[in-house]
């Protein structure tokens, strides 16, 4: 196991742990606080799969040229595995577990299986991510629907970037005031993103 995977090996291990351990309504509070994300993921999940589903499966994954799910290159922020794990069978998470354990061989991304993304609420890098050809297939021939793509990307600042109060750092702040640390809580040990807090005065 490289770095790469013993780093998000052991932040979903923590996460599944602590989130065994804790009583229902404390899951359930944990629930409602990722309640707001969620129906925004699914917003954009319904954007993507209505104006980019063909023409991404045609010219990415069929074709296996997608620069999109590189290897080792997807950035997880600890508090997409919070939300991953809140969201999914212990199935699932054992799915990832298992492959992340597994050297990998290809050139391509550890999460991406036969069916697309392992993820049940895929990292918001990857989900976000249009290449600019793609871009120019659908808007080109839809503004209305670069508008749209362009409120999107703003409205998922209010969950990541933390010029304010947004849930990845809330997340973060609540696994370390349980006592757990790891090197994906980018909120806290990231420098630039430090740097954004502290101008807002948010630290």
């Amino acid at each position: 196991m490289n770095s790469y995977h013993k780093e998000q090996s052991d932040a979903l291990e923590m996460v599944q742990r602590y989130l065994a351990g804790i009583s229902v309504p404390e899951r359930k509070k944990l629930e409602a606080e990722v309640s707001d994300y969620l129906l925004f993921r699914d917003e954009v999940g319904f954007f993507l799969s209505t104006h980019f589903s063909e023409v991404c499966t045609q010219k990415c994954y069929q074709s296996k040229l997608s620069a999109c799910c590189s290897r080792e290159g997807i950035i997880t922020f600890f508090g997409e595995f919070v939300v991953d794990a809140l969201v999914s069978q212990e199935k699932e998470i054992k799915v990832l577990l298992s492959v992340l354990k597994k050297p990998n061989e290809g050139f391509k991304c550890v999460y991406l299986g036969e069916n697309g993304c392992m993820w049940k609420v895929k990292p918001i890098v990857c989900e976000m991510f249009l290449c600019e050809q793609a871009k120019k297939d659908v808007f080109g021939l839809n503004p209305g629907a670069a508008q749209v793509w362009e409120e999107l990307k703003k409205r998922k600042k209010l969950y990541t970037w933390p010029d304010r109060t947004v849930l990845f750092d809330t997340l973060e702040n609540y696994f370390l005031n349980a006592g757990y640390l790891s090197p994906l809580m980018y909120m806290h040990n990231s420098p630039g993103l430090l740097r954004v807090k502290r101008r807002a005065q948010v630290v």
